[in-house]
This record gives C-alpha cells, sequence and structure tokens, in this order.
C-alpha cells in the first residue's frame, strides 16, 4: 500500500507542473513496462522505443489520472494497447513490403525461424499474437492482470497475491481461467 500512496503522490506533483516527479515513476516502473513490452515485441530496439511511447502517452494523460485504479494498472493498460498497436503496423507493413527471409534469418539468427520464416507461417504468428493480446485485453480485469503478471512479467504466484492482494488460490484459480479462455478461443485459429 506505500507504493501505492508514493504514487499518489508523486501524480499529484506531476499534476500541479513538477515534471521532475514524473521522472521518478518512469525509473519506478521502467523495468516492468520494458519486461511487458517484450512479452509482445521481440525486437529489442522497438522494446525500447514502445517503452518510450508508453510513458509519453502517459506523461501527456496523467492530467486526467483519476486515481479508479492503481497507476501501474492504468500504465499497464497504456503498455498493453501501445504493444498492441505496434504489432498491428508491424503486421500492416510486412503485407505493404516483402522482406528477404535470407536477411529475416541474418538477423534473427534462430533456427526455428529458418524453418517456419515462410510468409504463411510469419503471417498466421502475427495473427495469434493479435488475437492473444485482444483476448486478453478482453479478459475481465482480474484474470487480465493475474495472467499478464504471471505470463509477460514472470511474477510467481506469491508476489502476484501481494500485488493483487488476494490469496494464492485466488490467483491460481484467475490464472487457469484465464488461460482455459485463452485456450478455447484460440483453438480455431491453430487448427487452421
Amino acid at each position: 500500500m506505500g507504493s501505492n500512496k508514493t504514487d499518489k503522490r508523486l501524480i499529484a506533483r506531476v499534476q500541479q507542473g513538477e515534471k521532475a516527479a514524473f521522472d521518478a515513476l518512469v525509473l519506478k516502473y521502467r523495468s516492468r513496462i520494458v519486461n511487458l513490452v517484450s512479452g509482445f515485441v521481440h525486437n529489442q530496439s522497438d522494446v525500447l522505443d514502445v517503452t518510450q511511447e508508453v510513458f509519453l502517452k502517459a506523461y501527456r494523460a496523467l492530467p486526467n489520472f483519476r486515481g479508479d485504479s492503481t497507476f501501474y494498472t492504468w500504465l499497464y493498460r497504456i503498455a498493453v494497447n501501445a504493444a498492441k498497436n505496434h504489432l498491428i503496423v508491424q503486421v500492416r507493413r510486412s503485407s505493404e513490403s516483402e522482406q528477404d527471409i535470407a536477411e529475416i534469418e541474418q538477423i534473427e539468427g534462430n533456427r526455428a525461424l529458418k524453418e517456419y520464416a515462410t510468409p504463411e507461417h510469419m503471417l498466421l504468428k502475427d495473427e495469434i499474437q493479435i488475437t492473444v493480446i485482444t483476448i486478453i485485453e478482453k479478459l475481465p480485469e482480474d484474470l487480465r492482470m493475474a495472467v499478464t503478471l504471471r505470463e509477460l512479467e514472470g511474477l510467481s504466484y506469491e508476489e502476484i497475491a501481494v500485488v493483487m492482494e488476494c490469496p494464492i488460490g485466488t490467483v491460481r484459480s484467475r490464472i487457469f481461467r484465464a488461460r482455459e479462455a485463452i485456450n478455447k478461443k484460440l483453438k480455431p485459429l491453430l487448427k487452421e
């Protein structure tokens, strides 16, 4: 709870025009946002660009922050939306301009990519990523937060229980239900 109070004080200072207070928020949450964005975006320079975009959007929107949720939950939503938008732009770009597969293999240096670097596989991979992001966004808040903290940020069940202020059994149940919902919606796409 102390962390939430600190965030509220920093937010109030930013809303009063003190830019240095926002720097403190960036320092506090930067690594968590980088990890979150990395779960969606795999190119490291793109991860950093999207992360910077997240904090820029947050800074611009902070005057309208009402505090209905914690700052991190609010920032998390901005980050997921920014990552999703980045993926959509990437899919559009890749369909507009074909990239040389040999060049992609050289950049990625990944055997699995070499085997599956056909345009069909790459398009399916992008479609699956976007679908998963969309499914996660549509989950109820408690399920979305639990599965994201576990799968994208790598937190333990105990850490998630502390963040979400609920018992570990509840965390396990939420993650199970979220995974179940994701699998159910992905099955038709994976059968193709």
